[in-house]
C-alpha cells in the first residue's frame, strides 16, 4: 500500500511532528519507511509516488531510531539504564563515544556527534513513546507512581529536542504513539511539535481506504469468494462490516486496520485478529474502577476538549477508548462529537473481554454464547431461562450495587459478546430505548426495570411508540418487557407484546 504521498508531503512542510493511533495500525512500519527514505535507499521506492512523482532528494541523513517497546521500563531505574544503553548501542555503529553517563546529555552529545561527523542535519523518528507510561496505568498506585517517574524523565529526555544548540541540527523529527494523554507534559515545552493525529489531511496515512481494499486487494477478495461460496460482493460488504469504520478526523474519512485485513486473506478467516493482539487490560481496570456505564459507548456523546484532557491521576474514559481504538468518531456537529465502536470485530471482542471482567467467579461462563442464537430462532422461553440462569451464578461480592443500570450493562454486554447486533440507548422522538436487537428478519425492542413489573417496562414501549421507528423495515418486531429484582439479583418476571 503506497502511502509516500502523505510522507513528502510531511517532510516538504514542517520538521516536528507527532502522530497518535491504535496499536497495529502501522506506526512502526512508518517509523521504518521513513528511516530508508532518509537514509537514501532508492531502489527500495521504485514504482511507488515518492520515486517517481515526489522530486525527492534522496540525501543521506544520520537516522537516531528509538523504539521505547524495546526498551524495559518497569521500575525508572531500569528504565533509564535501558535508555541509555540504547542511545550507547547508536553511537557504537558511528563509531561515537559519550563523555557523560546523564541519559539527557547523551541524547544531545549524539545528535551533536553525527551532525559534525555527516555534515547533515539528523533525523529523529521516535516509535511508542508512551509504552512506559500506559503500561503502568490501571493497576495499582505503586504502577501509577512508576508512571510519573516515567514520564518525568521523557519530559527531560525529550526537551533536548528544543534545545537551542540542538534544534538547528535537526532535519526531521517524528514521533508516533498510542495516546495523547502523556503527550501534553511530556512535550509541554516543545511547543512546535505538531500533532497531525486528527488532521484531515492525513486521516489516511495509516489504515486501508475502501479504495485502498478493492484496488489493491481484488484477488485476495476473489480468492476469499470462491473458498466461502460468497460473491465478491457480499466479501466486501462482510470485511467492512467486520472491520471498516476508523475514523479519526472531522472529515468522514474511514480507514481499516492493517493487520485485521492482512490476516482474513492469509487466514481465509473472519475472526477477532485485532483485539486478539493483545488484552487492553488497564482500560477495562479503569472502565470498572470508574464504574462506567458501558451501554453508553453507543452514541457517546463529548466536545472537543475532551481530546486535550489527559491527565494521570484522572483518565477520562471517553478519550482512552478513542485513542486506543475501541470507540471511533461517528459524527461531528460543530464542537460535538458522536463516537461508537469502529466495528463488529472490535465490538464483539470488547465486549465479550469486559464480561468476563465483570463476571470474574462466575459459573459456567461460556453459556452466554447461545443466547443470540435463541433469540434468532424465536425461542424466547430458553433465551430467558439462559439469561436467568447467567444472573444466578455471579458471585454476590462481585457487584453490591445491584441497580438498572448494572442489570442493564450485564445483559448489554452479554447480547453483544455472544454475537448479537444489539444497540443501546436508541434516541427516538419519545423517549430511549433501553435495547434494540436486530436481525434480518426481526427485531427485539427491550425495555428494563427494577423492582417495578414486566408490565410496567411493556407500557412504557408501548406508550413512547418505540416500535414506530422499525415499522418500515418490514420486519416482525417484537417487544420485551423485563423487570429485575434487586434482593434475588435476577429476572423477577417478563412479558412479550
Amino acid at each position: 500500500m503506497d502511502k509516500t504521498r502523505h510522507i513528502f508531503q510531511l517532510v516538504d512542510e514542517g520538521k516536528f511532528y507527532f502522530m497518535a493511533r491504535p496499536r497495529r495500525f502501522g506506526k512502526s512500519l512508518m517509523v521504518s519507511t521513513l528511516k530508508c527514505l532518509f537514509e537514501a535507499k532508492k531502489e527500495l521506492f521504485k514504482g511507488l509516488w515518492i520515486f517517481e512523482h515526489g522530486n525527492w532528494e534522496w540525501t543521506i541523513y544520520p537516522v537516531i531510531v528509538i523504539d521505547f517497546n524495546e526498551i524495559p521500563h518497569s521500575q525508572p531505574d531500569i528504565f533509564k539504564q535501558a535508555l541509555s544503553l540504547s542511545l550507547k548501542h547508536i553511537a557504537h555503529q558511528y563509531d561515537i563515544s559519550f563523555k557523560t553517563d546523564y541519559v539527557e546529555t547523551q541524547f544531545q552529545e549524539l545528535i551533536l556527534a553525527l551532525y559534525q561527523q555527516s555534515g547533515n542535519q539528523v533525523c529523529i523518528l521516535i516509535d511508542e513513546y508512551d509504552k512506559p507510561i500506559i503500561d503502568h496505568l490501571g493497576k495499582s498506585s505503586q504502577e501509577l507512581n512508576v508512571a510519573k517517574q516515567n514520564r518525568e524523565l521523557m519530559k527531560s529526555f525529550f526537551s533536548v529536542l528544543k534545545g537551542v544548540n540542538t534544534i538547528s541540527c535537526l532535519r526531521f523529527v517524528f514521533l508516533t504513539g498510542i495516546s495523547r494523554f502523556s503527550r501534553v507534559s511530556i512535550f509541554s515545552e516543545l511547543n512546535n511539535l505538531e500533532d497531525i493525529s486528527m488532521s484531515d489531511t492525513y486521516a489516511d496515512m495509516f489504515g486501508y481506504t475502501q479504495k485502498e481494499l478493492e484496488s489493491n486487494f481484488y484477488n485476495y477478495i476473489n480468492i476469499l469468494a470462491e473458498q466461502s461460496n460468497r460473491s465478491d460482493h457480499e466479501i466486501k460488504l462482510k470485511l467492512k462490516k467486520q472491520y471498516n469504520g476508523y475514523r479519526f478526523c472531522k472529515k468522514d474519512i474511514c480507514v481499516y486496520n492493517p493487520f485485521s485485513i492482512l490476516s482474513v486473506f492469509k487466514q481465509k478467516d473472519f475472526k477477532n485478529f485485532w483485539f486478539d493482539t493483545g488484552t487492553p487490560t488497564f482500560l477495562i481496570n479503569i472502565l470498572r474502577k470508574k464504574d462506567w456505564y458501558i451501554p453508553e459507548i453507543e452514541g457517546m456523546k463529548t466536545s472537543e476538549s475532551v481530546f486535550a484532557t489527559y491527565d494521570l491521576e484522572n483518565l477520562e474514559p471517553e478519550a482512552l477508548l478513542f485513542q486506543t481504538g475501541y470507540a471511533t468518531i461517528r459524527d461531528v456537529e460543530g464542537r460535538i462529537y458522536t463516537f461508537d465502536y469502529p466495528n463488529q470485530e472490535v465490538k464483539i471482542a470488547f465486549l465479550e473481554s469486559l464480561f468476563h471482567s465483570y463476571t470474574e467467579g462466575m459459573k459456567n461462563r461460556s453459556n452466554f454464547v447461545f443466547l443470540t442464537s435463541y433469540l434468532q430462532s424465536g425461542d424466547i422461553q430458553s433465551f430467558m431461562e439462559m439469561m436467568s440462569s447467567i444472573f444466578a451464578s455471579i458471585p454476590y461480592t462481585l457487584n453490591s450495587k445491584r441497580d438498572e443500570a448494572y442489570f442493564h450493562t450485564i445483559f448489554y454486554l452479554m447480547i453483544c459478546a455472544s454475537g448479537g447486533n444489539a444497540q443501546s440507548e436508541i434516541l427516538t422522538c419519545n423517549g430511549r430505548i433501553d435495547l434494540i436487537i436486530e436481525f434480518l428478519d426481526k427485531v427485539y425492542i427491550l425495555e428494563f426495570k427494577c423492582n417495578q413489573s414486566a408490565e410496567t417496562a411493556l407500557k412504557q414501549i408501548k406508550t413512547k411508540k418505540y416500535a414506530d421507528k422499525y415499522i418500515h423495515k418490514g420486519k416482525e418486531i417484537i417487544c420485551m418487557g423485563i423487570n429485575f429484582d434487586s434482593e434475588t439479583r435476577n429476572v423477577l418476571d417478563w412479558k412479550l407484546a
